[in-house]
């Protein structure tokens, strides 16, 4: 998961959990508390942000990702290294 996406969860579950809040406050009356729009909000905020981050993962081909060392090369063909690629 990228950096954009998980600050894009975080800011998501952050306004949900104030709009829960901000939704939830009011003035002292004798009433039963109004905690269902509350609530509802942010289940539904939840299962965006779920599903944002699920839908932006890289798929595993067969569980896993397969991965092996790879000989690199600097620009005059020149042997370097080995480096770890996984694919």
């Amino acid at each position: 998961m990228s950096i954009k996406t998980r600050l894009a969860a975080i800011a998501l579950a952050t306004l949900a959990v104030t709009v829960s809040i901000a939704s939830t406050t009011s003035t002292a009356q004798a009433k039963p508390l109004g905690w269902g729009w509350g609530v509802g909000a942010g289940i539904a905020t939840a299962a965006i942000v779920g599903t944002a981050i699920a839908a932006s993962n890289e798929p595993y081909y067969y569980g896993y990702h397969r991965c092996g060392w790879v000989a690199q090369y600097n620009a005059f063909g020149q042997y370097v290294g080995r480096v770890r690629s996984c694919y």
